[in-house]
């Protein structure tokens, strides 16, 4: 049997999983940002101290961004507590997810670990190794030219022309560029000597990406409708969603591929349309999002049998200003990825609404009454996605499935799983229906399947060396998918 002390150990890394998954620092329905960011800097510091390979090893796993910078941060600042061995495996776990995080992110955090005066030589080397693989020095240098400058400096990196502060292009150019701006007249290098012209030139300026554009078109005076549609191609898909609420505004015509969005955010941009909007483009967007879902099924479309789904979209899940609508789209993003997961799918909204392209956050959370729906479809799966507050009545939801797994399926003929898009600061954790159903933390849907596999761990009843085991898998695929798999020195 497992001891107390190993169930224990266990729990406190899920626990912070948990938290690293959902938890971004920024306010809640229910928590305010200074609120999060505590509860959320208490359990970086506890799990970096008592557990700290598995703290390492959690860059593998689906956490957010945010997380994923601060345990790198974390571990740089700190690596003299770490072994030879600790360090040479953190770096690659660095290395490998700091090629997946957006560069604006992994800029923030150089600047931050500067700041810090974190400067020992596995942190130099990191920041070397990460600016020689990005793809295109100069566009970097125009569109984080900031970030770059601090980072350059940072690291001591030889510049060309012996300046000194950022990786070169044989010609001197970048270092110039970075350093010495007024120094040439021209660039032979045609994005930086684009950005030299737009200071004076109009034209110029839609040669630039569209943040740094922006910023010359409105030194310039050009209208935004005229900005917008004539930058357009020069816009990141991102972008591009990012601005089709002042694009309307203007009525500029911004094209957006939907085709090409992941599924989560897919759902967030569909929650921001109006009713009227997403009711005169359903067939579109409905096609959009299941084949989004369809993507991220891939050869496990169809295979979960028959799946029932109890989904939140009661008022909490409007969420909060800087997360609007997170949960509900994390849900509807759920919805149509287990519709392509199940062989036969049956979705029971808290609203008891069906039509999930016109969903809302709206009314109390009725957990329970739904729960005893979809247990009467009796399905092989049951995935319950809300953020845990039971409250009409309060406390149903967690009763009903205490009693399900205690005395109705006790041989476990339904596999129940809870996901919780919410982190909830005051308990550090997000929270939980009842003991005897798993609970995940879950941010994006794309994340669902192998958060499915991870809350069987929160079940107490498998202990620290079954999910050791489970992390160091999840490491070896992590670290093989790793773009060229470069040492990074420990």
């Amino acid at each position: 049997m497992t001891g107390s002390a190993d169930l224990v150990a266990a729990e406190d890394v899920l626990l912070f999983v948990h938290a690293a998954i959902t938890s971004t620092g920024q306010r809640e329905f229910r928590s305010g940002a200074d609120e999060q960011q505590l509860s959320l800097d208490f359990l970086h510091a506890y799990a970096r101290v008592n557990y700290r390979p598995l703290y390492a090893a959690a860059l593998a796993l689906e956490i957010n961004d945010h997380n994923a910078a601060l345990i790198v941060r974390r571990l740089l600042e700190t690596a003299g507590e770490a072994t030879a061995q600790e360090r040479r495996e953190e770096g690659r776990l660095i290395a490998a997810r700091l090629a997946r995080l957006p560069a604006p992110r992994v800029y923030r955090l150089f600047r931050a670990l500067r700041t810090a005066g974190v400067n020992n030589r596995r942190t130099r080397a990191i920041m070397r190794d990460w600016l020689a693989a990005r793809p295109d020095p100069a566009l970097d240098a125009v569109k984080y030219r900031a970030g770059l400058k601090c980072a350059a400096r940072h690291a001591h990196l030889p510049l060309d022309g012996g300046r000194g502060g950022g990786p070169g292009d044989g010609e001197g150019e970048l270092g110039d560029f970075l350093f010495a701006p007024g120094r040439r007249k021209r660039y032979a290098t045609p994005l930086l000597d684009a950005w030299r012209r737009a200071h004076y030139e109009q034209g110029a300026l839609y040669e630039l990406p569209f943040t740094v554009a922006e910023g010359f078109a409105a030194a310039h005076g050009i209208g935004r409708r005229a900005f917008l549609e004539r930058i357009a191609p020069r816009m990141t898909r991102l972008e591009r969603l990012r601005t089709q609420e002042s694009a309307r505004a203007h009525r500029a015509e911004v094209p957006t591929d939907l085709g090409t969005l992941p599924l989560t955010r897919l759902a967030s941009y569909v929650l921001g349309l109006s009713l009227d909007d997403r009711a005169a483009r359903r067939t579109e967007l409905t096609g959009a999002l299941r084949a989004a879902a369809r993507r991220t099924a891939g050869a496990r479309a169809g295979s979960w049998g028959r799946v029932t789904a109890v989904l939140d979209d009661s008022f909490s899940t409007t969420g909060s200003r800087q997360k609007r609508h997170r949960p509900l789209a994390t849900a509807l993003a759920c919805h149509f990825l287990l519709e392509a997961l199940a062989g036969c799918y049956l979705p029971r909204w808290t609203s008891g609404r069906r039509d999930a392209l016109l969903l809302y956050p709206y009314g109390p959370t009725p957990l329970g009454m739904r729960v005893l729906e979809a247990l009467e479809d009796a399905p092989e799966r049951l995935v319950i996605v809300s953020d845990g507050w039971d409250n009409a009545p309060p406390g149903l939801a967690g009763e009903v499935l205490r009693i399900w797994r205690t005395r109705l399926d006790p041989e476990g003929r339904t596999s129940v799983v809870h996901l919780n898009p919410v982190y909830d600061a005051a308990d550090f954790t997000v929270r939980r229906l009842t003991p005897a159903v798993p609970t995940a933390g879950v941010r994006n849907a794309e994340d669902l399947p192998a958060l499915v596999q991870l809350a069987r761990f929160a079940e107490g009843r498998t202990g620290l060396a079954e999910l050791r085991a489970h992390l160091d898998d999840r490491v070896r695929q992590f670290l093989a998918e790793a773009a060229d798999g470069a040492e990074v020195p420990g």
